[in-house]
């Protein structure tokens, strides 16, 4: 504190200081003048009862120990040590780390498909379901259970795709008549036909999928990445996610599906706000300088960094002091970063901007990658908002649910794997496409014939950052109802990602609760297949 006595109270008993004594105080931190001193006479320190009391002073013998322990570790910063990455890390959480190895890619943006589409009528094309149209599934798995979706007395028979599909790009690859603009970048992605989870209710797939458990309270990918990796923006969030945005809601579970669980919440994801403001409170209050402002948070810093001293266990604390100076440094780039009207007009309607269809789902896309350009670590991007017709969740007329859902999606997602390639960037950007579950093959009964949930079998995509491209990887049963050949768990997804990163999913560890955590749980095998 500049040469500025530490502040030190008394835990013995009650202590009223006087104004002479904040006086000085805010005066060493360059206060503005007197007028800005609390209006009490003084402030009273509560008394701590004999048990805190004795608690505390009994630690001191365990905190040389600990101190030891950490310093061995090397997470322990220290006045004397030399300036590098531990340092770095101990004053900035978001500090960029070093990977476990080589990444092929130092990014992600994840494009997730909330509802759960449907693999047989986007990314897994099943000529068999012709064939089967109508029958029922029992003829081709004796051993269906009606309780496999979410509706037991909705099931009808099987059911084709209401799509044609066509082959596109050098690969082949079959692409429904939804996904015009898509289908033109097949031979950058690689395809995972194979995908399984647990659950077949909407909250507990979503946590699975973001967070490796069916539970919430766990971190995310995005938490894990930019923990392991740190940010390489000063003046943006590590880790944005953006929601629906045409005011569809959030997904099932809100913002667990991006949170930091037990990691400190420095790494849990900022959330974008769709309509509006894009984060709240940016904008510095009228009449308040830069100047004002910076002694404000300086004397916040200062006092909270005294609260912080007695509560050393209190991870939390560090990563509430930081976040006040990260909404600092994001006044006044945030707002830049999120100007799309910025942009040439012919990247924006690269995008779809303008087209009222796709209008929304464009600026975010754009948004993404204005970020990663300015080196945000990891940004997911919701389309589809709480459950049904809000969302991919195509329980009813699958045919008009998809083609609203695909159209809002597909020319944005195409322009921005164009505009990342153009720019140097797809190389060391991975971007998913991906949903929580997939569908039945079968029809949901109902007006318009739709698709219940299926937890056996789902598709994604990865596209740039070391993926190989135009292949297909794994593969279904001939009607899509269950993974079958390499089948992938969402286990092995999250592998994947941190492997292409440069992580180690097994090495990537959090102790908690007596135990070291992992996104991957205690399984998770790499796909080595889909990387070049």
């Amino acid at each position: 504190m500049n040469g500025m006595p530490a502040l030190r109270l008394s835990y013995a008993t009650n202590i009223r200081i006087p104004d002479w004594c904040f006086t000085q105080f805010f005066h060493e931190l360059n206060m503005q003048n007197a007028n800005e001193l609390p209006h009490e006479d003084s402030i009273e320190i509560p008394l701590i009862d004999r048990r805190s009391l004795l608690g505390r002073a009994g630690a001191g013998f365990g905190l040389l120990g600990l101190t030891g322990l950490l310093q061995r570790e090397g997470l322990l910063s220290s006045a004397n040590a030399a300036v590098g990455p531990l340092a770095d890390r101990a004053l900035n959480p978001l500090a960029p780390q070093k990977p476990h190895f080589a990444p092929k890619a130092s990014r992600v943006i994840w494009i997730f498909a909330n509802g759960g589409p449907s693999h047989v009528d986007t990314w897994n094309h099943r000529p068999a379901l012709d064939k089967w149209n109508g029958k029922s599934i029992t003829e081709f798995d004796s051993g269906f259970d009606n309780t496999t979706g979410f509706f037991k007395n909705s099931v009808g028979n099987l059911m084709q795709s209401p799509f044609k599909f066509t082959p596109q790009g050098e690969c082949g690859k079959m692409v429904p008549e939804i996904f015009p603009h898509l289908g033109k970048h097949v031979d950058k992605m690689a395809f995972i036909r194979s995908g399984h989870t647990e659950s077949n209710n909407h909250s507990p797939a979503l946590f699975a999928m973001n967070c490796g458990l069916p539970r919430m309270g766990f971190p995310c990918v995005g938490s894990w990445v930019t923990y392991g990796l740190g940010s390489e923006s000063d003046n943006l969030p590590g880790f944005v996610v953006m929601s629906d945005p045409k005011g569809r809601g959030l997904p099932k579970g809100h913002a667990a599906n991006w949170s930091a669980g037990f990691l400190p919440g420095t790494y849990q994801g900022t959330y974008l706000k769709p309509q509006g403001q894009a984060i709240d409170n940016l904008i510095r209050p009228a009449g308040m300088t830069d100047g004002g402002q910076r002694r404000q948070l300086n004397l916040l810093k200062q006092l909270n960094t005294l609260h912080r001293e007695h509560r050393s266990a209190e991870n939390e604390l560090a990563s509430r002091i930081e976040s006040f100076e990260l909404a600092y440094r994001m006044q006044s780039s945030a707002p830049e970063a999120l100007d799309t009207a910025a942009e040439p007009k012919s990247v924006q309607e690269l995008y779809g901007v303008g087209d009222v269809r796709c209008d929304l789902f464009a600026k975010q896309c754009l948004t993404a990658r204005r970020m990663v350009e300015r080196g945000v670590r990891f940004v997911q991007i919701y389309s589809g908002g709480m459950a049904n017709q809000l969302s991919w969740d195509g329980h009813s007329d699958i045919d008009g649910n998809h083609r609203q859902f695909a159209g809002e999606t597909d020319q944005p997602v195409a322009g921005l794997l164009e505009d990342l390639e153009q720019r140097g960037l797809l190389k060391d950007t991975l971007v998913v496409w991906c949903g929580e579950f997939g569908r039945l093959p079968i029809a949901q009964t109902g007006k318009k014939p739709g698709r219940d949930h299926n937890p056996h079998c789902f598709c994604a995509w990865m596209a740039g950052g070391g993926i190989k491209g135009g292949i297909d990887y794994g593969e279904s049963d001939e009607i899509g109802f269950k993974a079958a050949d390499d089948k992938v768990h969402l286990n092995d997804l999250h592998a994947t990602i941190l492997h292409l990163l440069g992580l180690d999913h097994e090495k990537l560890t959090y102790k908690y609760n007596g135990r070291r955590f992992r996104l991957t749980d205690v399984a998770g095998e790499v796909i080595k297949e889909i990387i070049a």
